[in-house]
């Protein structure tokens, strides 16, 4: 965790790298191992543009900073991005000019998996990641470092009541499309050209009641195979870029 409560610590290498890209100002501090150069040159050019002052470090001191993370020979500390708000949801909706695909998580906890979520989102195009404000994964250091810097170029928006904000999603036209294991609906015969909020269950639970009455199909992925279910963030991957492939082939 980082020293100062207002900071988020950043590590791995796309994720620093993204930070410094993205938002340098942002930066408060920034460690270095020794003898990175060789092998992280945009990062090293970056670090130096954000005019903090890198600390070099050896490899257990390093280890120490990011706990059980993987850094990859880099460690931030930043003035997090935080997550936005329902409104700004809307004034995403109402500024986007092509069709909106957005990614609502109902209640995914494993920050590793919103992380993986939200960058599949921003690889598929996705206008925003929804999740809940409660019982969801922070935008942690785990998070970022598995969304690969995409936690820094597509919003992720916490609501209150994931509830209202789907029946507001309808209003604003959009399909509302949820993922459960027991449809009858192939993932291939979903429409996805049509502005669509992709809803995604949490592990191991699904879609809650509230959540699952609000959509307007349901559809499954077909397993050959006995593993029964796929991850939250596999199963994200397929969905959106189900999505993706429609949109592109598309001549409407």
């Amino acid at each position: 965790m980082s020293q100062h409560d207002e900071l988020s610590r950043v590590y791995g290498r796309h994720a620093c790298l993204a930070v410094l890209q993205q938002r340098p100002q942002s930066v408060r501090a920034i460690w270095l191992l020794d003898g990175i150069e060789a092998a992280a040159g945009p990062l090293i050019d970056a670090a130096g543009r954000s005019g903090v002052v890198a600390s070099r470090v050896r490899a257990d001191e390093l280890d120490r900073l990011c706990g059980d993370g993987v850094h990859q020979g880099v460690c931030l500390d930043v003035v997090p991005r935080a997550a936005e708000g329902e409104d700004a949801l809307w004034r995403h909706l109402e500024k986007t000019a092509g069709v909106p695909l957005v990614l609502v998580l109902d209640g995914v906890q494993d920050p590793r998996n919103l992380g993986a979520c939200i960058r599949t989102a921003e690889a598929a195009g996705c206008l925003a990641v929804v999740t809940p404000r409660d019982k969801s994964a922070p935008l942690s250091a785990a998070a970022r470092k598995a969304a690969v810097g995409a936690a820094e170029r597509v919003p992720l928006v916490r609501v209150g009541n994931l509830a209202r904000t789907l029946d507001t999603l309808a209003d604003h036209g959009l399909w509302r499309v949820g993922a459960a294991g027991e449809a009858t609906l192939d993932h291939t015969a979903v429409d996805f050209k049509a502005p669509t909020a992709l809803v995604m269950g949490a592990e191991g639970r699904g879609l809650r009641r509230l959540t699952r009455e609000r959509c307007d199909l349901l559809t499954r992925i077909p397993i050959v195979g006995q593993a029964g279910s796929l991850n939250v963030s596999v199963a994200a991957g397929v969905l959106l870029f189900e999505a993706a492939r429609q949109r592109d082939t598309s001549t409407d």
